[in-house]
């Protein structure tokens, strides 16, 4: 940190050199991050505020919501900066900051889509010991470490990629500071980096998958156990939105980060980036909101109670 020649600040490189493109980008970018921020926001104040909703399953949810916020949060507004303005730089700083919390809360995610996976397998494969085994202390704790994990796993990888040295090109050729862009402009050893990205890939995105897919084996083979296709339907209802965010959610993560760095090519990474950072955390809102007649009733009760506020209201009489 103390040679002249380490890098102060990195320079993201543009996406096009065309201006309409670019303009068009920062509108439909700009369209995805408010739709995501609505869409999240409001899951959780409903979820808030409507008590046929605190279950487990919500409460995982409402803390995806607030994931998918600090996320799109982290990225997107400096991305739309730089699409508009001449100065894409970043400072050191900065951008290890937003290295930090792009690295934390991908495992959180991580690991609350697997505790969202044994809550389902609870509910449908032992729905007798559901209320016992899902008690609010064990949803706490499975959130509480969730977030934690996040955390602290990304103190470490972080720590590792700031103290390399940066003392060549500094041009950035991605949206946000991602651990591969960095690792490439590093002018020192990035072994060392290269196995704790590994180690940390196992135990972040490979277990946490592994729990998944045995809940849902489980699951699936005690739903078409079920003598009733209407209660078959319902099982699997329960469960589909939850199994299209962990696909969307994995799918892109492992096209990421589950392969070794000698295949980063630029165009393709940052095409992935951007479907991983906007167009996920925008859908995943859509996909809970239109599969859970829950939220659906709860969204109607709460347009209705404000629609009809204004006209109980008696007029005041001298």
């Amino acid at each position: 940190m103390a040679d002249k020649n380490q890098t102060i600040e990195f320079v993201f490189v543009t996406i096009s050199n065309q201006p309409g493109l670019q303009g068009l980008l920062f509108v439909v970018i700009s369209i995805m991050y408010i739709t995501s921020l609505t869409g999240n926001i409001l899951i959780g104040i409903i979820v808030r505020l409507n008590p046929a909703l605190h279950s487990p399953m919500y409460y995982f949810i409402s803390n995806l919501s607030l994931v998918d916020i600090c996320y799109t949060s982290v990225t997107i507004p400096k991305m739309l900066v730089n699409l508009l303005s001449e100065d894409r730089t970043i400072s050191f700083t900065g951008c290890a900051a937003q290295l930090y919390f792009l690295i934390a809360l991908g495992p959180t995610e991580c690991f609350l889509l697997a505790a969202m996976a044994y809550d389902r397998f609870t509910a449908i494969c032992h729905p007798l010991r559901y209320v016992v085994v899902m008690n609010k202390r064990l949803c706490v704790q499975l959130v509480t470490g969730s977030w934690v994990s996040g955390l602290l796993l990304s103190l470490v990888q972080t720590s590792l990629i700031v103290t390399l040295p940066f003392c060549g090109d500094n041009r950035l050729d991605h949206f946000f500071c991602d651990v591969s862009p960095l690792l490439s402009l590093a002018c020192g050893d990035t072994s060392m980096n290269e196995i704790a990205v590994s180690a940390a890939c196992v135990l972040i995105v490979f277990i946490p998958s592994m729990l998944i897919l045995v809940s849902y084996s489980k699951i699936i083979s005690t739903i078409l156990k079920i003598t009733s296709a209407q209660q078959r339907h319902k099982a699997f209802s329960t469960c589909s939105s939850h199994l299209i965010v962990i696909t969307l959610f994995y799918g892109s993560a492992s096209a990421m980060y589950l392969r070794p760095r000698s295949s980063y090519v630029p165009e393709r990474d940052k095409f992935l980036a951007l479907f991983y950072s906007v167009v996920t955390p925008t859908l995943n809102p859509i996909i809970y909101s239109l599969r859970s007649k829950d939220i659906h009733k709860a969204l109607r009760r709460v347009i209705l109670q404000n629609s009809l506020t204004p006209n109980c209201r008696q007029p005041t009489t001298a």
